[in-house]
């Protein structure tokens, strides 16, 4: 084990437990049994040093398939390398609401299968306790809350059961909010900001002591929540508009704004977020990742870096294929000028410290 893997790393994103809920056949695999699909199991996550992470709950859109046309310029004509994504519509309560259910009760089996070596964590004491002591912390997410009413019943009663933290959006608009499309090159000003129902989410995650995620949040959300919210702010899974023009990353002024707030951005491990071309399907390295980390860094201090991977929701650079690559990266932040204490607050400091001061002790 190298130096590198010693150091516990919290990731802010992964969309393990619902790739694991929606597959089928040879595609099945079980989080606590070594594989070789998909990104995460639990005997990787030891190996590669992932000592805990927000576990997204996401329920798709039925039969919707992504597909995409190039952007035309103001006389018709393509732009080359541009893309326009179709964006499904708004999901039915009832189907998110029971998709939910299903996977929080995963996570939970989960955790008492394990016998010990992973636990739903719900205050910042027992993550900190979980990476000390090497049993794996789940911290529970809901990526588009489609599954919460407005008047945020069903709010209050994912709270108890253990959420600690979710995205008012994915990137379809629902009864909060507005989420940005996947069109390459973009802004993410792309529509209007919050609803009302979404500023009281907003102010009971608060009160509840919930994070709110602001990635896939459009810019005119994100503005909206800084005036609401009097917690940290926090986009789990973005990177740097400025180094990559997806309308998913933050811009300079949003970059700006989250360091005013004590929060922290997630660098996303995904291509197309990384890359300036935006292309999702050319060969990438994870020195891309630390360019996004060095920027975000030099920008509003290494004290608002943290990893986002979007683990098994995402397409990996090929020398991070899964979470056993992990020391790797942590090895480039060092080649990328990062300290010793830096690496040690990219990796998991920063986050323990930001989900402390939102879900308290």
């Amino acid at each position: 084990m190298t130096r590198s893997a010693r150091i516990p790393v919290f990731d802010g994103h992964n969309d393990t437990l619902t790739q694991i809920r929606n597959a089928s056949g040879a595609e099945q695999r079980s989080f606590l049994q070594r594989s070789d699909l998909g990104h995460i199991d639990l005997p990787r996550a030891r190996e590669g040093g992932l000592g805990g992470a927000l576990f997204a709950i996401f329920t798709a859109s039925p039969a919707w398939v992504r597909t995409s046309r190039p952007m035309l310029d103001a006389q018709g004509v393509e732009i080359p390398g541009s893309r326009v994504v179709d964006l499904p519509p708004r999901l039915a309560r009832r189907r998110a609401l029971s998709y939910t259910l299903s996977v929080m009760s995963d996570l939970f089996r989960l955790e008492e299968e394990s016998e010990g070596l992973m636990k739903v964590v719900r205050t910042a004491a027992e993550l900190r306790r979980c990476l000390a002591d090497g049993t794996f912390a789940a911290a529970l997410h809901i990526e588009g809350v489609e599954a919460i009413d407005t008047r945020l019943e069903a709010l209050d009663v994912f709270h108890a059961a253990g959420l600690r933290s979710l995205g008012p959006v994915w990137s379809r608009p629902n009864a909060f909010a507005h989420g940005v499309p996947f069109d390459f090159p973009r802004t993410p000003d792309t529509g209007p900001g919050l609803t009302a129902a979404g500023k009281r989410l907003v102010r009971r995650c608060n009160r509840l002591g919930v994070l709110v995620d602001l990635s896939h949040l459009n810019e005119a959300g994100f503005w909206d929540v800084s005036h609401v919210s009097d917690a940290p702010l926090v986009a789990t899974h973005s990177c740097a508009w400025t180094l990559a023009p997806s309308p998913r990353n933050l811009t300079d002024a949003q970059l700006d704004a989250i360091a005013s707030s004590g929060g922290i951005v997630g660098v996303n491990f995904h291509r197309g977020f990384l890359r300036a071309d935006g292309d999702a399907d050319a060969p990438t390295s994870l020195t891309e990742i630390v360019r996004h980390a060095r920027y975000v860094a030099d920008r509003i201090g290494v004290e608002h870096v943290g990893l986002g991977s979007d683990f098994d929701g995402a397409h990996m650079p090929s020398d991070l294929q899964d979470v056993t690559h992990l020391p790797s990266l942590l090895d480039a932040l060092r080649a990328g000028g990062f300290g010793a204490s830096d690496v040690r607050a990219i990796a998991h400091e920063n986050w323990v410290r930001v989900l402390e001061e939102t879900w308290g002790e």
